[in-house]
């Protein structure tokens, strides 16, 4: 077994609290690096777990778990740990696992789970779109649909995310959130592959000024998971697609990181806006 057998890595450090007596990581710990890594791959297939779970009438749980020790790691060890959907079956889903210190394989194992009633915990077949996405993802297919249009188009999706996160979450003022730029603006949505809605974002063409991108909120479910990123880059798109020279956003400092990944610059110093610490940042096309 080695790392090109596996499309998704989740990376971590070995802490003082996992390594045992002969200052190795104690042999049970690798379920739970294999059981996190589960959690992350659904994450990177962008699918918020216990509400695709309800959403399907159902449930995964463990039938069985093997491992296979071939070396051991220690304290501040940097480990990826490469899962994949190996086999479905009519109720049961293999994943394999497999824990890397570089390329030196230090443990493997299979994680058997059964679709299952979540009331009566008796199997179910596993539905048609879990598999279809499951399978997807390992073929290297997309599991994000980016959209572009209008408000006439995207208003209902992009404006329950933006309550969500601007009104609910940072408990912005409704009146503030809310603005007549929506109508001529181009919206943005990213959808995973069951048709939900997880971020958005908005372009704001000005006159005698840099177009705008603003209104960038993100699922909490799905945040740093590279769906926030995938909505900006298709406002950039649009934006150069139109001509456009020069972007620029008010960030909030917290998310300023973000956006220097994606091109943009600081212009000016901090300023509060919504009662939130924001900067202008630009990016030259």
């Amino acid at each position: 077994m080695n790392k090109q057998e596996f499309r998704f890595f989740d990376r971590l450090r070995v802490r003082w609290a996992e390594i045992d007596a002969q200052k190795i990581v104690f042999n049970g710990h690798y379920l739970m690096y294999f059981d996190t890594a589960v959690a992350a791959y659904w994450r990177a297939l962008a699918m918020p777990y216990a509400e695709t779970m309800e959403a399907l009438g159902g449930d995964l749980y463990v039938r069985k778990a093997t491992l296979e020790y071939l070396g051991s790691a220690r304290y501040d060890d940097v480990l990826d740990i490469g899962m994949r959907c190996t086999r479905i079956g009519n109720s049961s889903i293999l994943f394999t696992g497999a824990v890397f210190r570089q390329d030196e394989l230090l443990v493997s194992g299979d994680l058997v789970y059964v679709f299952a009633d979540p009331h009566s915990q008796t199997s179910k077949p596993v539905p048609e779109s879990l598999r279809k996405v499951l399978l997807g993802f390992e073929a290297g297919e997309p599991i994000l649909d980016v959209r572009t249009g209008r408000w006439s188009e995207l208003g209902e999706p992009a404006r329950a995310l933006r309550e969500q996160v601007f009104v609910v979450e940072q408990k912005i003022p409704a009146a503030l959130e809310w603005d007549a730029a929506d109508a001529d603006a181009i919206h943005a949505v990213a959808f995973n592959r069951f048709g939900l809605p997880l971020a958005t974002g908005r372009l704001v063409l000005q006159q005698d000024a840099p177009a705008r991108i603003g209104r960038m909120a993100t699922s909490r479910l799905v945040r740093s998971s590279g769906v926030g990123r995938q909505v900006l880059d298709a406002l950039i798109e649009a934006a150069r697609s139109r001509g456009v020279r020069v972007l620029m956003l008010h960030a909030q400092t917290s998310a300023q990181n973000f956006y220097l990944r994606a091109g943009f610059a600081p212009h000016g110093a901090v300023f509060e806006e919504a009662g939130i610490a924001h900067i202008e940042m630009r990016r030259a096309l």
